[in-house]
């Protein structure tokens, strides 16, 4: 049986180095802009011929849509639909990563921290910017919540800024390790279906209960990963 942990590996596709900095594009690269890609042509293809009556492939953009949207105005509430552009963004690159990985030689970039990371670190940024947009300076109150004596401002100020800058190493976390503990059990699983031969009939089908699994928790970890944003960014908008 080949190594589980072979399939997470960052291999270049177009070697490019600039200044003594690796900035190949790889195979992560790869399958981030198919995912990218997958979406546009979903979309493409299922509006293509829009009727008053939906057909069903105009139904799937807009179930997302409309799903996507409550998820937003639930969490966020309705003044934070201005947003919703980077919000269903968010849920359709997350939820198509977490897809495209569960094909045969395909890699799942969600199961990197720096890739998801990174997406994390910019819902963040783009969190703070909404926060100083609607508070300005009062976004500092984040830190130093009022009616704290100030005396005590050396202790909670650094507590709150670790609170604040954990909400991507949550979301970065749980979607990584879900993705990847689900691709390792489908690897060794599928390593005995050769090594047992006939026998390896059993774990096949096991494989294949753990692949529609699999599918479930790819669009599971795409909504919560869409929910906490969605609170993140409420918090950006509404908290004092």
């Amino acid at each position: 049986m080949s190594n589980p942990m072979e399939q997470f590996n960052i291999k270049p596709i177009i070697p490019i180095k600039v200044e003594g900095y690796d900035i190949s594009f790889t195979n992560s690269s790869l399958f981030m802009v198919l995912a990218v890609l997958s979406c546009l042509v979903l979309f493409a293809f299922c509006l293509k011929k829009r009727t008053i009556v939906p057909s069903i492939a105009q139904s799937i953009p807009e179930v997302l849509y409309e799903f996507v949207s409550n998820l937003l105005k639930e969490n966020a509430g309705p003044t934070a639909l201005r947003y919703f552009p980077f919000i269903f963004t968010l849920f359709l690159f997350v939820a198509f990563g977490n897809l495209l990985g569960l094909f045969p030689y395909a890699f799942t970039f969600t199961s990197h921290l720096a890739a998801v990371g990174g997406l994390s670190l910019i819902a963040l940024l783009y969190n703070v910017m909404i926060a100083v947009y609607h508070k300005k300076w009062g976004f500092f109150r984040t830190f130093m919540p009022k009616g704290i004596p100030p005396m005590l401002g050396p202790l909670i100020i650094p507590i709150e800024t670790i609170s604040y800058l954990s909400k991507p190493f949550s979301l970065t976390v749980r979607l990584v390790a879900n993705m990847t503990v689900g691709h390792i059990m489908l690897k060794i699983i599928a390593g005995f279906v050769f090594v047992m031969g006939l026998g390896g009939v059993i774990p096949l089908v096991f494989d294949g209960c753990i692949v529609v699994f699999e599918i479930f928790i790819a669009l599971l970890q795409a909504f919560i990963y869409t929910v906490l944003s969605c609170i993140y960014l409420s918090d950006a908008i509404h908290s004092h």
